[in-house]
């Protein structure tokens, strides 16, 4: 698809939306598993199924634009994960391991914060105030995430890791 509009714009912020929480759905259960603070498993294991909640809403977006989300591939959160991975599998203890993946997840966070509200904005000035609307939903669904990651982190597992 060309990017020679503010529409198509649009459409292609959607489908690398679609695209990375397709990736971070792949990434979330791997987490769990490696989360050693119960807590922190929860959390991830919670995101998880909102991802598949903020899945659904992006496929209603395509489906009432009568779009495709496509095969594309979001390089972005490729890399991210590509971090976060590195980092569950180099960190010699469990308590670095979750403070390490928390630092991840909420670089993913950030990455979607400003994703969202970049399509969220694109949505409001095309008039589409259906896809504003559940894009702000999911808009707001990460910064609660992000807020419960910084929570965790320093109320629990940061300090763990310093011992």
């Amino acid at each position: 698809m060309k990017m020679d509009s503010l529409q198509n714009l649009f459409v292609h912020e959607l489908q690398d939306l679609y695209s990375a929480e397709k990736q971070i759905l792949d990434a979330l259960p791997k987490m769990a598993q490696k989360a050693s603070h119960p807590e922190l498993r929860q959390a991830f294991e919670r995101h998880h199924q909102q991802t598949e909640e903020q899945v659904q809403r992006l496929d209603q977006i395509f489906q009432a634009m009568d779009q495709q989300p496509g095969d594309h591939k979001c390089r972005g959160m490729e890399g991210l994960i590509e971090e976060g991975d590195e980092v569950m599998n180099e960190a010699e203890d469990d308590d670095t391991r979750d403070a390490g993946m928390i630092a991840a997840a909420q670089r993913v966070e950030h990455y979607e914060i400003a994703a969202y509200g970049t399509a969220r904005t694109y949505a409001r000035m095309l008039g589409n105030e259906d896809a504003a609307r559940l894009l702000q939903q999911t808009l707001d669904e990460e910064g609660e995430t992000d807020k419960q990651l910084t929570r965790l982190a320093e109320g629990r597992i940061n300090p763990d890791a310093m011992r």
